[in-house]
């Protein structure tokens, strides 16, 4: 999938032809590569599908040539399959945190949970394990073994129901303070026989009932992993994915179809057989990855500054022809941020410069108080939002409560708004300044 892809983008950047060839090429080479990749072809065109749609509806902002655009769309649609920017959620939310690992045989579940094991215990957590599978020969003993390497507490059993002893291990883990337990299951059917594995697994779901149940997979099942995934899901809600062996010889499709099979997310890739290679899965370093782009990083951040400068200059407009309310000035503050004073946010606009006649010192505000007032906006009811001249005593106190700062605080971003209306309204008024801007 990898040069397959990556080949594909390096031709359509190259460009030959029209636009829309151009793109009716690449979605023919993606389509192509995904299904050689063993991406579940339903999958494929519905993902394409978007791809074209977006390529043809969306308009690039000024300053973005239309392939670079459609290289971002790409990008973007292959990377929220995985979450997008989202970050993997590795904290529990709560101790003890139990995880349930699922999976077939041959997918790396014993040897997963010793690397979470380490994981979490380099990360200062007491972390216990559990070993329910009295089928595979030597499972007991490789999960001891593990747990001993990785500083974890054990429980297992060789012989009994899986049920019996996840539940037996869960309580007495927790007994001896484990704040992390991670319940390995059997693995001992092969793929298309797992019926009574998915029974088993749904018994120890219903028992111990887990704060996370793992789906961990193997980066070369191929076309199995959407129905393998899907069956997985309907027996105990897959909260979370565990890529196996994702190396660069590993198409990686099935990882793909699992996501979209279940809606989880990516949490740990494993890099090797080693204890300490697991890492978080970042899914935007992996799309950049499998696109070949080393300078996505670089086109991305310059189409993110084209687009906050159109945002930027939209909120200027606003302002200008009186549209004025507290979410106009949240959207002025957020792009202070980014483009510093109000008056070099102005200079956005055509013929920005004559506006030096505005007060600009008025305007000026400092990076800590553009925090204050963004958490004091957000306290804000919608009607405030709209309309916030009805913002009187008793609002100003219900907000500073809300946002954590002094009523003070919330006067002053009144009067902050205030002098920005009267400013906007006498620049308003004259008509052959507006006329000048384009804004009339």
């Amino acid at each position: 999938m990898l040069e397959g892809l990556r080949s594909a983008v390096a031709k359509f950047l190259k460009g030959g032809g029209t636009y829309q060839k151009a793109v009716e090429e690449f979605i023919r080479d993606l389509q192509r590569e995904l299904i050689k990749a063993d991406v579940n072809v339903k999958l494929v065109f519905q993902l394409t599908r978007r791809i074209k749609e977006r390529a043809v509806k969306e308009e690039p902002p000024p300053g973005a040539s239309r392939r670079d655009w459609f290289i971002k769309i790409v990008y973007e649609e292959l990377s929220s399959l995985f979450g997008g920017e989202r970050e993997p959620t590795l904290e529990p939310r709560k101790l003890p945190w139990i995880m349930l690992l699922v999976g077939v045989q041959g997918s790396g579940k014993t040897t997963t949970a010793g690397k979470l094991a380490l994981y979490y215990i380099r990360r200062g957590y007491k972390v216990g394990l559990v070993s329910t599978d009295t089928y595979r020969p030597g499972a007991y003993e490789q999960l001891r073994t593990l747990a001993l390497k990785a500083g974890a507490l054990f429980y297992g059993e060789k012989s009994g129901r899986a049920e019996d002893i996840a539940e037996r291990g869960v309580a007495d883990l927790a007994s001896r303070g484990a704040e992390i337990i991670i319940v390995d299951t059997a693995g001992r059917h092969g793929y298309g026989e797992e019926e009574s594995l998915l029974a088993e697994m749904k018994s120890i779901a219903d028992r111990i009932k887990p704060d996370e149940v793992i789906l961990v997979i193997d980066a070369s099942i191929g076309q199995k992993a959407y129905d393998l995934a899907s069956r997985f899901h309907k027996a105990a809600p897959v909260g979370s994915i565990i890529v196996t062996k994702l190396d660069g010889t590993a198409r990686g499709g099935g990882v793909l179809s699992a996501v979209a099979a279940t809606g989880a997310e990516v949490k740990f890739v494993g890099t090797g057989e080693k204890l300490e290679e697991i890492e978080p899965f970042r899914p935007t370093r992996f799309i950049a990855r499998v696109l070949g782009l080393g300078d996505l990083e670089s086109l991305l951040e310059r189409i993110k500054a084209l687009e906050e400068a159109r945002e930027v200059e939209k909120a200027a407009e606003d302002m200008l022809k009186g549209k004025m309310n507290m979410r106009i000035v949240y959207r002025q503050l957020k792009a202070m941020r980014k483009m510093g004073p109000l008056g070099r946010i102005l200079q956005m606009l055509p013929g920005g410069g004559l506006l030096t006649q505005l007060d600009n010192e008025k305007l000026r505000v400092g990076e800590e108080k553009i925090d204050k007032w963004l958490a004091i906006i957000e306290s804000m009811t919608y009607e405030e939002l709209d309309n916030p001249d009805i913002i009187d005593r008793r609002r100003i106190r219900r907000i500073a409560m809300g946002a954590g700062v002094k009523p003070d605080d919330v006067k002053e971003l009144l009067n902050y708004y205030k002098n920005m209306k009267t400013l906007m309204k006498r620049l308003k008024r004259d008509r052959r300044l507006l006329k000048r801007l384009g804004l009339q």
